[in-house]
């Protein structure tokens, strides 16, 4: 595992990762990212409407195909509603 990789891993996607507490915070939902560059990070899905939850969601990301301003996507894995599988990059 790189030094890009060791910092991404338990964190919270958005978090700095110089932030003194990068985990998870209790009373939050968080689904788990699953693949793809951002890999284990948790994603905060609080408050969000199953509607949401069923749409996915595209992230912006510097590391994915397309460099910075790019993104990449993850959607929920039927079944499994805090685990949500990479689908790709996009522009």
């Amino acid at each position: 595992m790189n030094r890009d990789e060791e910092l991404l891993r338990g964190r919270v996607y958005g978090q700095d990762h110089d932030y003194p507490r990068p985990g998870p915070r209790s009373g939050r939902a968080y689904a788990e990212l699953v693949g793809g560059l951002l890999d284990g990070l948790l994603f905060d899905i609080t408050g969000w409407t199953q509607d949401e939850i069923d749409t996915g969601v595209s992230l912006q990301t510097e590391l994915g195909q397309f460099g910075p301003g790019g993104r990449t996507l993850y959607d929920p894995r039927p079944g499994e509603p805090t685990r949500w599988d990479w689908s790709g990059d996009s522009p």
